[in-house]
């Protein structure tokens, strides 16, 4: 059984797809990819990589908190860049939230992104308790 999962303290959905999912039986979490957009004003944070992935990982995080879980719960994340020559300073703020017992983690370049932004990342958790 699945539980979809909403928040208003994270983006919304730009588009048919739902910010989490919660697979009930397995007791885990799915949360789509999240962009840098502010939850309040829906406009792209202003800035480089290191703006961007701050507010991609706290949207990460107001899902995952959504769900029942956190970021010590996650166990997999998928990081997709626009630049790989941005990968140092996106590692630089990743590691500042994953800072101990990091989950396992691809990362790969592509060519365009939703709304342009220079990252995006979803995440694979476990639910807390």
């Amino acid at each position: 059984m699945k539980k979809i999962i909403s928040t208003d303290k994270a983006p919304k959905a730009i588009g048919p797809y739902s910010q989490a999912v919660v697979l009930s039986g397995q007791k885990l979490v799915f949360v789509s990819g999240q962009i840098a957009m502010d939850p309040v004003s829906g406009e792209i944070i202003k800035g480089g990589i290191t703006e961007q992935t701050k507010q991609v990982l706290k949207n990460v995080e107001s899902v995952l908190q959504a769900a029942g879980s956190d970021l010590l719960h996650v166990i997999k994340t998928t990081v997709f860049l626009k630049n790989m020559n941005d990968f140092v300073a996106m590692n630089t703020v990743y590691e500042s939230f994953f800072s101990s017992d990091p989950p396992a983690r691809a990362a790969v370049e592509v060519a365009r992104l939703p709304k342009d932004v220079l990252i995006e990342i979803e995440v694979i958790a476990e639910l807390a308790g």
